[in-house]
């Protein structure tokens, strides 16, 4: 392992998201506390999801699953597919990295891009709202998979794409509306069967029930199921993606 360069490159990863913090992390973080805001605003005397949970405590774990999610995929996309733009992925594709070096670097700085929103939006939503805390050992874990799963993904959508609007078109028609249709303002137990049924085919299901029982300890399906799943999904995607590192796919062309 060349772990010099591998960090090296790890490094610049931050430096890029960390130069625009204020658009990296911040925004999401104010656009998560808006939708707190609206949701808990509108629903909070009217559903009720967990005994004892008020549906605000119950929003802010799908929250800043979600975010986590949205902004570790966005992190490792949007730099390469900036890069292939541009034309400077020539730069990075010169360096004696081989492709799985490059491959955890963009995993490691995705991660921790989302996990900062995710952690941001916690320290604010706190202060507002009591929270408990069930299991801080499951948070991490789906919060560092779950990160994992979509900064892999965003690699190979950053590879795949070969313009912003290809790159668009994989948000807005693939991870929103995954995202949205997650449980994150609702339990998939409020559904109707056809609807739950559907709901477990979609990993971002796992990812954001298995975090929120961090939370609660309570959960839609057992966390040990969830993690499994997600772990599974970004073994999968993780060896996907190492092939078409391996092969040069729309790299080296």
């Amino acid at each position: 392992m060349n772990w010099e360069g591998m960090t090296t490159l790890f490094y610049k990863e931050l430096r890029r998201f960390g130069k625009v913090a204020l658009q990296t992390v911040m925004a999401p973080i104010i656009t998560a506390l808006l939708y707190l805001l609206v949701f808990s605003h509108v629903l909070e005397e009217h559903v009720s999801v967990y005994d004892n949970v008020s549906y605000t405590a119950f929003l802010i774990p799908g929250l800043m699953m979600m975010s986590i999610i949205q902004n570790a995929f966005a992190n490792s996309s949007s730099s390469l597919i900036q890069s292939k733009v541009t034309g400077n992925i020539v730069f990075v594709l010169l360096t004696p990295l081989s492709y799985l070096e490059f491959y955890l670097a963009f995993l490691f700085a995705s991660i921790v891009r989302g996990v900062a929103v995710g952690l941001g939006i916690f320290i604010v939503a706190i202060l507002f709202v009591s929270l408990p805390l069930h299991s801080v050992i499951w948070v991490l874990l789906f919060a560092l998979v779950s990160s994992a799963v979509l900064g892999t993904l965003g690699i190979i959508a950053g590879i795949w794409a070969e313009k912003f609007d290809h790159m668009a078109g994989f948000q807005n028609f693939i991870i929103l509306p995954l995202s949205f249709l997650s449980g994150v303002f609702y339990s998939i137990h409020s559904l109707p069967e056809f609807w739950q049924t559907l709901s477990k085919f979609n990993p971002f299901f796992y990812m954001i029930d298995g975090f929120r029982y961090g939370f609660f300890g309570i959960s839609d399906v057992n966390p040990i199921v969830s993690l499994f799943v997600v772990t599974l999904f970004w073994l999968g995607l993780g060896w996907m993606t190492l092939v078409i590192l391996k092969r040069g796919y729309k790299l080296r062309d």
